[in-house]
């Protein structure tokens, strides 16, 4: 893969690209939270429909599809209760990254995870789309009018996106190791992908993904037992990290984060890259009232590492600051 596929990252325009996204190590570093500049996108109306019933906290409903623009997603739902939370993914993997504590959350209340395009059984996308307006899709079509946003990594990007653009439907946020478009990246965050992704442009897809499996940020030390799990994760499904992508990029939400005005928890990991642990500290500066917390010995991905610490400080959160 050519250099220039990675600086034109750098140089989008607000009226969009011509080619969609090759994939690869670039490919990757625009999911790892590399910041685009965007298209300022319109506020529509929510509809005000009832939550619908869902399955029993015990018995989680078979996953299904939801159809979006020009594609379809992924996803499945569990519990019960007036809002519903919603478990957003990285950049890394797909939903099946929250099966340890998908248990917990399904017996709490209403949850529904998704896959987005791409990533696990949600087909990658062949034309241009929206992340936010798929998300908007999904809790419409699900009759969700009172949503938890639970974003990890750049699924914490895009809860931040949908929260800027439909303010209505969310009453919280939880943003785990989470980013802020408009906020730029170090050199040294840079490299470590490009290092990483470097087996992809040889085609050598077991090496790039056992790099990112063994990468020292996305899981602590001695958890060895959650890198074979985010390896197995990978290995089954390459193609979360080797799609090619046609999202269409956004508008900065960093100078707009005093807009959102809804109770905010930031969960970073003490093991996680430090461009995450600025952008948590930019990210607390800018939503007013927001509370960051730092989880002890885990990385990136925490609620593989310790999910039952993880689904507690969500819970305990979620919990002090219901209406």
């Amino acid at each position: 893969m050519k250099m220039a596929i990675l600086l034109s990252l750098f140089t989008l325009s607000l009226e969009g690209r011509d080619q969609p996204i090759p994939e690869g190590r670039a490919m990757i570093i625009q999911r790892l939270l590399l910041p685009v500049a965007g298209l300022c996108l319109s506020l529509v109306a929510w509809g005000q429909a009832p939550p619908q019933s869902s399955a029993t906290a015990s018995q989680a409903a078979p996953g299904a599809f939801v159809d979006v623009e020009g594609g379809k997603l992924y996803y499945e739902e569990c519990g019960t209760g007036p809002e519903a939370m919603i478990l957003i993914h990285d950049g890394i993997v797909h939903s099946a990254v929250w099966d340890d504590v998908w248990p917990a959350f399904c017996k709490r209340g209403h949850t529904i995870r998704y896959d987005r395009r791409g990533f696990g059984r949600t087909p990658a996308s062949t034309t241009w789309y929206t992340e936010t307006e798929d998300l908007a899709a999904l809790l419409r079509q699900r009759k969700v009018t009172h949503a938890i946003l639970v974003g990890s990594s750049h699924g914490g990007e895009l809860s931040i996106d949908f929260t800027l653009q439909y303010p209505s439907p969310v009453r919280q946020l939880v943003l785990v190791g989470a980013v802020v478009s408009g906020l730029p990246y170090t050199d040294h965050f840079l490299n470590r992908g490009i290092a990483n992704s470097r087996p992809f442009d040889k085609g050598d897809v077991p090496g790039g993904l056992s790099n990112w499996a063994k990468d020292k940020y996305l899981l602590a030390s001695g958890h060895d037992a959650a890198k074979k799990r985010l390896l197995d994760l990978l290995t089954a499904n390459p193609q979360d990290m080797t799609h090619s992508d046609y999202a269409r990029p956004t508008q900065a939400a960093l100078p707009r984060l005093k807009e959102i005005h809804v109770p905010t928890l930031i969960l970073t990991g003490d093991a996680d890259i430090p461009d995450v642990h600025a952008h948590a500290g930019a990210i607390e500066a800018g939503i007013p009232g927001s509370k960051r917390v730092i989880l002890p010995e885990t990385g990136h991905l925490m609620y593989l590492e310790k999910p039952e610490e993880f689904s507690r400080a969500v819970f305990t959160f979620i919990d002090a600051n219901s209406l």
